[in-house]
């Protein structure tokens, strides 16, 4: 019987909440990057301004919102180059989101505040620090054309960029989507200058070519993951969760009359759940008969998160 009452409130949790993609008078916590990078939405974000210490918005439009934690992530690593390597130009941020989250043109992820494009820091091929002409592939040499010019990826700041991000203790990087040649340039140019094991590793970690679209030999699309606190306000997407993020929270283990009785004690008659034992005569699944071992916890779906799928850039899994 107390299998049934289980049901009755996967039931009536669905039906009340439906799918939790905005805050409600159902669903009051849900808030901050709601859903998932590809289907969700916004609130309480934080606007990057059109300019600032060492970046300008590529673009001036609205699709300049965040969850406040990726745009000061966005703007630390920004002022950070800048301050490390003077007189260069600076750099171009492409989309973040709009101010709700939701659709953005051109992008099939963008829409909860998790996700912004970053374009690659430029140099003229003799080495002189140039803005950057836009999205333009540079290939494994390290070089693109635009419109008869050629220009030089600029691996030092580019790489002083990331390394600010995923050395952040509050920008929570999951993922880093650009080319594989690009990722081997930058690694390599971290391992010269001798970078930590444990920094090499974590660029190694987050930069990704994504899957089924594009390489992303043209920026570095940025997406951070979702801390504990918003997870339960409704943040989802899966993917790893490294060892250097905030650990997810562990409840301990409940029976299904606990569990009932947290969700939806206060909708049920009163004396519900306690009949609902009564009738199954008073079973006890937390106890055994004596004598008799008891079976140890289960341990399935506590895999390591390491075993997700792995997203592309725009959300799916590969």
């Amino acid at each position: 019987m107390h299998r049934t009452w289980l049901a009755v409130v996967i039931t009536l949790a669905t039906g009340a909440t439906g799918c939790i993609g905005a805050p409600s008078p159902l669903a009051p916590g849900v808030r901050g990057s709601i859903g998932v990078p590809h289907r969700g939405s916004l609130t309480g974000g934080e606007s990057l301004a059109y300019k600032g210490d060492g970046y300008e918005l590529y673009r001036k439009y609205e699709v300049r919102w965040g969850n406040p934690r990726l745009v000061q992530a966005l703007k630390h690593a920004a002022a950070h180059v800048s301050k490390t390597r003077p007189g260069g130009a600076p750099v171009l941020f492409g989309d973040l989101s709009h101010k709700h989250g939701g659709a953005a043109s051109g992008h099939r992820s963008h829409r909860n505040g998790r996700d912004a494009d970053i374009i690659l820091y430029a140099l003229t091929p003799d080495g002189r620090p140039v803005r950057a002409p836009g999205f333009v592939d540079y290939g494994p040499d390290g070089l693109a054309v635009h419109q008869g010019k050629f220009y030089r990826l600029d691996i030092e700041r580019t790489w002083l960029f990331v390394k600010d991000l995923i050395t952040s203790p509050t920008a929570g990087v999951q993922w880093l989507f650009l080319a594989a040649w690009l990722e081997a340039l930058l690694v390599e140019h971290a391992r010269a200058r001798g970078e930590t094991d444990d920094v090499v590793h974590r660029a190694e970690s987050v930069l990704l070519q994504p899957g089924d679209s594009t390489p992303h030999a043209d920026h570095l699309h940025l997406r951070i993951a979702c801390t504990p606190d918003e997870l339960v306000a409704g943040c989802a997407g899966g993917g790893p969760r490294w060892r250097w993020l905030s650990p997810m929270p562990q409840l301990p283990p409940q029976s299904d009359r606990e569990l009932i009785a947290s969700i939806i004690g206060d909708l049920l008659p009163p004396g519900a759940l306690t009949n609902s034992t009564a009738a199954d005569g008073g079973a006890n699944t937390s106890s055994s008969a004596p004598g008799t071992a008891t079976s140890p916890p289960s341990t399935q779906g506590t895999a390591p998160s390491n075993s997700a799928p792995v997203p592309d850039a725009e959300g799916t899994v590969e």
